[in-house]
């Protein structure tokens, strides 16, 4: 599943003295996010009709079984890229408020060099830290 979108864009090149999220690098995330919506959902349509082609019944009860195991796993795949196209729905309408590119935990700049590794990240790179750092002592 992909995780963060293709690397099929080119990176945004801030220019010195830039607004962070100014109208340019707005729109450079909506492309980006938008792209990334359209890759999953064509990923989940591709599956859907590969399962309805695929349903074979099978005599033999291991090859029943393994193609049950298989079709599991990529639904469970799916639903996972359908609950990141929620996030990203979520995260367009965060630029829509004029919300997108803040840190939900401490209000700082997330930056743009994580925004583009991940551009649903809603924590700046020192809260996401120490909300990894909780989740490591509470699982403890």
């Amino acid at each position: 599943m992909a995780e963060t979108p293709s690397k099929n864009f080119k990176p945004y090149q801030a220019k010195a003295g830039e607004e962070y999220m100014n109208k340019n690098q707005v729109k450079h995330f909506i492309q980006i996010l938008n792209n990334w919506k359209t890759e999953l959902s064509e990923d989940i349509d591709r599956t859907v009709h590969h399962m309805q082609d695929d349903v074979t019944s099978f005599a033999d009860p291991n090859d029943r079984a393994s193609q049950e195991s298989d079709m599991a796993l990529e639904l469970r795949n799916r639903d996972r890229e359908r609950k990141l196209i929620k996030k990203i729905d979520d995260t367009l309408r965060k630029i829509d408020a004029g919300e997108y590119g803040y840190c939900d935990g401490c209000g700082v700049e997330i930056g743009l060099k994580r925004l583009e590794a991940r551009p649903t990240a809603t924590l700046c790179i020192d809260c996401k830290t120490l909300d990894e750092m909780r989740e490591r002592q509470v699982a403890k």
